[in-house]
């Protein structure tokens, strides 16, 4: 993300320098960064390093917590030699607390906050989301608007900081507004039965005539008229949209109705109508849609497919995302950054 937005990334990776890892050309989510290896075991390793973090605006690392410290290239190392240095660090549980030294992935964070349990139909086992509500939701994300946060105020204080984002405390975040409705007694604690987990039957995915699926999110009265018009069932007697006990009711004849046509014939039939139903596409059909091929959401880089750049922006221009990373010379590197900083900087560096 932050390549994509202008930084000049230079991931460092572990090992001898003697042996570099080759790239892979498909491997979109390291593109627009410089590959270093360094053996952070050795003192060349470590001080290359150092010179990376005397010259750039933010360093990312994602050490279990005390490692960096130990091999000399903690916080408090960094900031002894570059003051405003923006010292971003990674986790799943955070630098401290019980669980701070354990090992853990996305589903293990995920399931200390209550999301994950809520990932499943009424009676079933939870299902994780990929990981991307919990290394690229709460973790990755958060991380980013944490080194952006941090830069910003540094234009104020001259001075760096360090930025602890943990993923359970992002993903919990991200979960706030499901606490707003527990708190408000519009949340069950049992999956499956409230209005955004597959509880509601006009919020809920549908498999049509020929095995695939449709997406429905009729959240509002006004979009579910329309849902109910488009399947044309609005001559029925149906139960309220939001009467629970009138759900199953609803759901039988949405499921029922849905079956009777493909999956391409109801998104035709529902183009143009605003009761949000849409293709449930998989990855293979992504890049063909019309709106996806309009924006220009998913691009072909080097005969790969990948998403392109977010957000947009009215002035600044992103550009497309870039080939494969390179494996380059540390000094390479480092006298590009300093002919940079020789005269106005354009682009944050990022190690």
């Amino acid at each position: 993300m932050l390549a994509d937005l202008g930084a000049d990334v230079v991931r460092i990776e572990r090992g001898d320098p003697s042996g570099p890892r080759a790239p892979q050309p498909w491997d979109g989510v390291l593109r627009g960064q410089r590959l270093v290896v360094a053996d952070l075991k050795s003192d060349a390793g470590r001080e290359t390093v150092l010179r990376f973090a005397d010259a750039a605006d933010v360093l990312i690392e994602g050490f279990r917590p005390g490692v960096a410290e130990r091999l000399g290239l903690g916080p408090n190392d960094m900031s002894a030699r570059n003051p405003r240095l923006v010292y971003a660090r990674m986790t799943g549980w955070g630098q401290d607390g019980p669980l701070a030294q354990a090992a853990g992935h996305d589903i293990n964070y995920i399931g200390l906050t209550g999301g994950l349990d809520a990932f499943r139909v009424d009676g079933g086992r939870p299902v994780p989301p990929l990981n991307m509500f919990g290394d690229y939701g709460g973790g990755s994300a958060f991380l980013v608007v944490g080194v952006m946060s941090a830069l910003w105020e540094r234009e104020r204080s001259g001075q760096g900081q360090v930025v602890d984002a943990a993923i359970l405390d992002g993903s919990s975040v991200l979960l706030q507004a499901i606490w707003a409705l527990r708190d408000g007694g519009m949340w069950s604690d049992r999956p499956g039965t409230n209005v955004l987990d597959t509880g509601a039957p006009f919020y809920d995915t549908y498999v049509c005539k020929d095995g695939k699926y449709v997406a429905v999110g009729a959240l509002e009265p006004q979009f579910f008229a329309a849902l109910v018009e488009g399947l044309d069932l609005a001559g029925e007697q149906l139960p309220a949209q939001y009467d629970p006990a009138g759900w199953p009711t609803l759901r039988e004849r949405f499921a029922a109705t849905f079956a009777t046509r493909t999956r391409d014939e109801w998104a035709d039939l529902f183009a143009g109508r605003d009761a949000c139903v849409t293709p449930v596409l998989t990855f293979a059909e992504v890049a063909h849609h019309p709106h996806v091929r309009a924006r220009g959401s998913v691009v072909e880089v080097d005969g790969t497919t990948q998403a392109a750049p977010a957000p947009r922006f009215s002035r600044s221009k992103v550009s497309a995302p870039p080939g494969p990373p390179l494996v380059t010379e540390p000094a390479t590197i480092l006298a590009d950054w300093r002919h940079d900083s020789a005269g106005e900087r354009t682009r944050s560096s990022t190690a």
